[in-house]
């Protein structure tokens, strides 16, 4: 096992030199540059000279390219032209957020996909099965933007049961862990503490725990509905498949409970695509949902994102696609390991 996590590890380095290269030259070479767009109508030729050449934007491509493979080497992702800041320090800011966001919409797809699914593959043909479909395919079918809003007028804004926005007030928000128990601030600290129900559930904050789901219930059901829909799908058709096979008539021929033989048997070896779709589903979310954290007033690495390359900033385009690149490698690597454990023929070597 350790091998094979040694071998993707190493074999997914050419891939992530070369996300960089691209997105390195393309943001580069598409009509705009950062000093139009940091400084509008002021932006003049002797300004935009300066400008270049204070972030050394007026040497070569190729050369820029070299400078920049050697910052990263040493764990420096630059700094921002529009904000005046680390791209790192943007990372430990907005990265919690976007990943709390993932989870909460992950669990919310998984947690009610999978049992439609298996209810609507159990039951096929019947009302239950074409009304998960029907309510599968409206799912995909439904815009996120138009959902969101959707959501925040009648549970919010009607009815009054969740918040319209996704975060905590800033007077709710607690006090970062590691200030609470005196182990000193640093970089992976800071990154941990902004994760806002981690943290109030490691100072024993309950209250605030609460109040940080329930501001996520509803950026969460937005941003989760589509990988739920295809879930559903994907189990009901994974589920189908399986229940026609000769092992599951020979448990059942032997006596077995229904329930037992799609849970022990038939469930687990439908598992397989599942996981491929959540595993896809879960990258996808980590590499931020622009319309989510916007409708919802989040700032998360989606919504910096869009804001960089609308700013031509090179330096966050960059050092946030590397990391969400990194997240896919990591999401993965983490499904074909699961693999091993849902199927024992499949080996990892």
């Amino acid at each position: 096992m350790l091998r094979f996590v040694v071998h993707r590890l190493v074999t997914t380095i050419p891939v992530l030199i070369g996300i960089v290269v691209v997105v390195f030259v393309l943001a580069r070479v598409i009509p705009g540059d950062p000093c139009t767009a940091t400084y509008g109508e002021k932006a003049t030729p002797g300004v935009c000279a300066d400008f270049n050449r204070k972030n050394g934007l007026d040497r070569p491509i190729p050369v820029q390219l070299v400078k920049y493979m050697g910052n990263v080497a040493t764990g420096d992702l630059g700094r921002s032209v529009s904000q005046g800041r680390s791209v790192s320090q943007l990372l430990v800011e907005r990265m919690p957020l976007t990943i709390e966001l993932a989870v909460y919409a992950l669990i919310f797809a998984v947690s009610v996909g999978i049992p439609l699914g298996v209810i609507a593959a159990y039951r096929r043909g019947s009302a239950a099965d074409v009304a998960s479909m029907i309510g599968a395919n409206f799912g995909v079918s439904m815009p996120v933007f138009w959902l969101g809003l959707m959501l925040q007028f009648i549970f919010a804004q009607q009815l009054g049961w969740l918040p319209p926005s996704g975060r905590l007030p800033a007077g709710v928000i607690p006090t970062p862990f590691y200030e609470k128990y005196g182990w000193g601030e640093n970089g992976v600290f800071e990154f941990l503490s902004n994760f806002e129900g981690f943290n109030a559930l490691i100072t024993g904050q309950w209250g605030v725990l609460w109040d940080a789901t329930r501001y996520m219930i509803l950026p969460a059901i937005a941003l989760g509905t589509i990988p739920l829909a295809i879930v559903a799908r994907m189990t009901r058709s994974s589920l189908l498949d399986n229940l026609g096979l000769d092992y599951v008539r020979t448990a059942r021929a032997k006596g077995l409970r229904e329930f037992l033989v799609v849970r022990r048997h038939a469930m687990r070896n439908s598992l397989l695509p599942v996981v491929t779709v959540i595993g896809l589903s879960m990258g996808a979310l980590v590499g931020g949902a622009v319309l989510t954290e916007t409708i919802f007033n989040l700032t998360g690495v989606g919504k910096t994102l869009f804001d960089a390359i609308s700013a031509r900033d090179y330096a966050v385009v960059q050092g946030f696609t590397l990391v969400i690149a990194v997240a896919f490698v990591l999401v993965n690597l983490v499904t074909d390991i699961v693999y091993t454990f849902l199927d024992p023929r499949v080996r990892v070597t």
